[in-house]
């Protein structure tokens, strides 16, 4: 077998053994700098609040979590979807150490707002 050949062959295999240990969606994300500091804005519709997990380790924010899909039901079976339901993952690094910053979340319309104020915003 050709090089070519085994190297499209393994492509085949290796995203799905990849998948597994990889999250299945990253929610778009705006990020914006406010008169108060910063503002991450993720779109997260359809993802329960208590789903969503937000950690800080010197300057790396991430938000994980997990979208389900709760209408599904009993004997349905699957004809077409293009909606993720499993978990995601989306990580920024940011210019300062957030040990030293305040942050707060709120959300609506589907989108998670993560704002951010340094010390020196505050």
């Amino acid at each position: 077998m050709s090089r070519d050949l085994i190297r499209f062959m393994q492509s085949l295999f290796v995203p799905a053994l990849q998948e597994r240990c990889a999250p299945a969606w990253c929610p778009a994300a705006d990020v914006y700098r406010t008169p108060d500091g910063w503002l991450l804005k993720l779109d997260v519709a359809g993802v329960e609040p208590e789903d969503i997990h937000i950690a800080t380790g010197g300057q790396r924010l991430i938000v994980s979590g997990q979208r389900r899909d709760t209408s599904r039901g009993q004997g349905w079976r699957c004809h077409h979807m293009e909606i993720a339901y499993s978990r995601f993952e989306r990580a920024f690094e940011l210019p300062w150490d957030l040990r030293h910053c305040d942050i707060t979340t709120d959300s609506h319309d589907g989108m998670l707002h993560i704002n951010i104020r340094t010390e020196t915003e505050r």
